[in-house]
């Protein structure tokens, strides 16, 4: 029993860091830890039914990373910036697997569950899961892949540039092509019906 409270004071202790639970504390009457806890069993709960769970999912994943990042870009070591560039191609890269792989993730059970917990994985700073998997699987892909890449843009780029010209000239002749129409219909109407005249 006298572990179970040791981690209890240690717990009560990090969550004295975050003065909007203490207001909390004040305003409920409950204590910061109960408040906690509270709240991540009804977190865990939506998750487990899926209610709202890919808007938890997101705010988790883009939400805290993204003040994360800000606070690193208006610090000057470099080092906060590489972790969190690091978070947002992983995440990138798993949003697109993602994308691919929905009809098959609908079938997992209890999928956001895990989904929040990888998230929670990528980002912590215990756990920089983003930079295992940057460094052992995504970076070596990419840089056998780099050219193939690049060539691929490059493409891509070039024949946009040209599909968006031709979407221009053809957005061009049919505007002209529905000025004609319009106008003709305009002169058509104010010559095929006499003006009426106005009642006394």
């Amino acid at each position: 029993m006298d572990k179970v409270q040791v981690y209890v004071d240690k717990w009560s202790k990090d969550l004295d860091k975050f003065p909007i639970l203490q207001k909390a504390q004040d305003a409920t009457g409950v204590e910061k830890l109960y408040l906690v806890a509270g709240a991540s069993s009804v977190l865990l709960l939506l998750l487990l039914v899926g209610f709202g769970a890919g808007l938890i999912c997101n705010l988790v994943g883009f939400v805290y990373p993204a003040f994360c990042s800000f606070k690193a870009i208006e610090t000057e070591c470099k080092k906060d910036d590489v972790q969190w560039l690091t978070y947002w191609v992983v995440y990138a890269c798993f949003n697109i697997i993602e994308v691919f792989a929905d009809f098959l993730l609908y079938w997992i059970p209890f999928y956001y569950a895990f989904k929040l917990g990888f998230l929670l994985w990528l980002f912590m700073p215990s756990t920089q899961g983003a930079s295992f998997l940057y460094n052992h699987f995504l970076a070596p892909f990419l840089k056998s892949q780099e050219s193939r890449i690049d060539r691929a843009m490059k493409e891509a780029v070039s024949s946009g540039g040209s599909v968006i010209s031709d979407i221009t000239s053809v957005a061009k002749e049919v505007g002209k092509d529905m000025t004609k129409v319009v106008a003709n219909k305009i002169v058509e109407n104010s010559t095929s019906s006499p003006p009426k005249s106005p009642r006394n």
